[in-house]
């Protein structure tokens, strides 16, 4: 365990100022932050080009040469229990409602091993390009049976223990409400969340009664004080607007800052009037919000000719209206989504692309799009290279923060919970994804 370290000819483009800085490491947190006057040339400190993986894990001194240092990236909307699933089950439409169709189609099929090891397997490739903090929803089809609805729910608690000392997920089941069985799913619910399970997930716009199962979500979180995390208005069509009742709620509960709302697809798509107020509404609330481009882009406007909807949300304006609005990667190689690899840099490159984010401005807005913006939205403490704040961090090979987008770097350096837990070049199998981050 390297708890103790010094790192010279740091590049941290959020950081005010630029330039370079030596930072320091003890006990697993960063003892200080000092602004280089200009580049340092030490025969102490060894270039981090130059050690194997071995080499680094021991070396207390190392030189970043002028390499960018981030904050370990928090990619706060995926689906790990679906991902990697396109083998089994495909899409043939793009559509979202095929997606989910499939998708229900074939669960049941899926034993628990299976889905724990594709947790397993997508957590720690996200660890390895530099995310640190994950939040997964997760699919708990509780009409299907409730041995269904537990096999994901057991196979993601068990899978997050054994990624533990690399990466932390927070988890945020898919419950739909059906008044019909309310019982049911009150006490499945209930029993998840004494299980472990994080917060209160779902999306009620897909559901009989969205009102419905938004009001009997924050009854769930209510009782057991746990964020929520809905998916909302997933859809071409600006009538679909479930995010204006809960705004309601959350004002209502007193839920700021404990709420967040991902997709918010329609909201694109109604008149600049209707999408003023609901934003209005939103930051009044306190919402979160997040935006998934690579899915949004893939699965909206499909019935659509000529003037194509893309489903991306009014991203520049909810960050002008003062709402923090993360990016994430949302689904991987699975029906809804048949590309990525959780990959955050990447996740940026296509918001910048989707939102027209590109000015030298917006560079700075992208990267904490991909960082403190979603480490806030969901609640990581102590986040980002600050005294005193846990070292947790990721060394790319690139000049600069603009340089990250441009070129994507493919060779990374992670360091968490103590210690370095992965160098990219010297890693690259992932037919057992656990070996990578083993000696």
């Amino acid at each position: 365990m390297l708890d103790d370290l010094e790192v010279i000819n740091v590049r941290l483009p959020l950081a005010a100022g630029g330039g370079l800085f030596k930072l320091r490491i003890k006990d697993g947190k960063w003892s200080s932050i000092e602004a280089q006057e200009g580049l340092v040339i030490s025969d102490r400190h060894l270039p981090i080009s130059k050690l194997n993986f071995d080499e680094l894990r021991t070396t207390r001194e190392i030189d970043l040469q002028e390499r960018v240092l981030l904050p370990g990236f928090v990619d706060v909307h995926m689906h790990l229990d679906k991902a990697y699933s396109i083998a089994h089950v495909r899409n043939r439409s793009g559509t979202l409602l095929e997606a989910i169709e499939n998708y229900r189609s074939v669960v049941p099929s899926f034993s628990k091993e299976l889905i724990r090891e594709r947790i397993i397997k997508s957590a720690l490739r996200a660890a390895s390009f530099g995310s640190l903090t994950l939040r997964s929803h997760l699919d708990v089809p509780f009409h299907l049976g409730r041995e269904v609805a537990f096999r994901t729910v057991e196979a993601a608690l068990e899978a997050r223990e054994t990624v533990k000392d690399f990466v932390d997920i927070q988890y945020f089941p898919m419950y739909f409400y059906d008044s019909a069985n309310h019982r049911g799913i009150t006490e499945f619910a209930e029993e998840t969340l004494r299980m472990g399970i994080d917060g209160v997930g779902g999306a009620p716009h897909l559901a009989p009664d969205p009102e419905a199962g938004i009001r009997w979500a924050f009854e769930l979180a209510t009782a057991f004080n746990r964020p929520i995390d809905l998916h909302c208005d997933e859809s071409d069509d600006p009538e679909v607007k479930t995010i204006d009742f809960y705004c309601d709620q959350v004002l209502l509960h007193g839920y700021g800052g404990m709420a967040t709302a991902g997709h918010l697809c329609s909201l694109s798509a109604m008149a600049q009037k209707e999408a003023d107020r609901l934003i209005g509404k939103m930051a009044d609330a306190g919402i979160g919000t997040v935006t998934l481009p690579v899915v949004n882009l893939y699965l909206q406007g499909r019935g659509d000719h000529g003037n194509v909807r893309r489903g991306l949300t009014r991203v520049k304006e909810l960050l002008k209206a003062g709402i923090p609005v993360a990016a994430a990667s949302d689904n991987i190689q699975d029906p809804f989504h048949p590309f990525g690899r959780g990959d955050m840099l990447q996740i940026g490159l296509m918001t910048a692309y989707a939102a027209h984010l590109a000015s030298e401005e917006d560079l700075d807005t992208i990267l904490r799009m991909l960082t403190h913006l979603p480490a806030a939205i969901a609640g990581v403490p102590e986040y980002g290279v600050s005294t005193g704040n846990p070292a947790s961090f990721v060394v790319l090979d690139a000049g600069s923060g603009e340089e990250l987008l441009q070129e994507l770097p493919a060779t990374r350096w992670v360091y968490n919970k103590k210690r370095w837990i992965y160098a990219s070049e010297l890693k690259q199998q992932w037919t057992n994804p656990i070996a990578a981050f083993l000696p």
